[in-house]
């Protein structure tokens, strides 16, 4: 059986994107989750992460703790937190918030680390306040970096919310679980698929971002 030609088959097939384990509704949810566990992370890593570069406390710890989650399996913590929080979109989307975490703060804090110290010292020369010198000197100039942690986050994240279907929950995950239960091994494709597809428009969105924030100097050295 030619599974690509079926898969292409079934993605073009207009009767596949409607209902509720409809292609539509299946992408909106993994996007929705995909979205909530990345702006979960943010506002637990983007705060934090900027104290973190911009007192120099802490460092060592953030550095340590981000490597040692990172080495967490994420199926693992889903299934540990499915059996403290049952089924359901809580214990996927606590997942996705520790899987995200890191590279988010790990973004923030090398973003306000690699600000130009000219720049900084002159701020602070002029009389700026530390808060001033955060919000409209360091946290400007890294901003491409904290786009890139975000950027790198949300890559984790689209790929690894398909697991979100493994306590129940919606998502893509839902056709590939459904699929390997089933042997429908082309609804696995199709599911795997439309993922990439996912983290590719991702990957292009924060792109432009991470372009449109830096710096007018880092623009023109990079387009020379």
């Amino acid at each position: 059986m030619n599974y690509l030609q079926s898969t292409i088959d079934y993605v073009l097939n207009a009767e596949n994107w409607t209902g509720a384990m409809g292609l539509g509704a299946l992408m909106t949810q993994h996007v929705g989750y995909s979205l909530l566990g990345v702006g979960v992370s943010a506002l637990i890593g983007v705060p934090l992460g900027w104290w973190v570069g911009h007192t120099g406390k802490g460092r060592g710890m953030a550095v340590t703790v981000s490597g040692a989650v990172r080495a967490l399996p994420t199926l693992g913590l889903i299934t540990l937190f499915g059996l403290a929080l049952g089924i359901g979109l809580r214990a996927p989307l606590l997942a996705l918030v520790v899987l995200a975490l890191p590279s988010v703060l790990a973004g923030a804090y090398t973003g306000i680390e690699a600000a130009d110290r000219l720049a900084v010292d002159g701020a602070r020369a002029s009389g700026m306040s530390e808060a001033q010198v955060l919000t409209r000197v360091e946290i400007p100039l890294g901003a491409p970096q904290l786009v890139g942690g975000l950027r790198s986050a949300s890559l984790q994240v689209i790929a690894t919310a398909t697991l979100a279907a493994y306590t129940g929950a919606g998502g893509l995950g839902r056709l590939m679980f459904l699929g390997l239960k089933t042997q429908d091994y082309t609804s696995m494709l199709v599911a795997s698929f439309l993922v990439v597809v996912l983290a590719l428009g991702s990957e292009a969105v924060f792109s432009l971002i991470q372009r449109a924030v830096a710096p007018a100097g880092t623009r023109h050295r990079k387009d020379s």
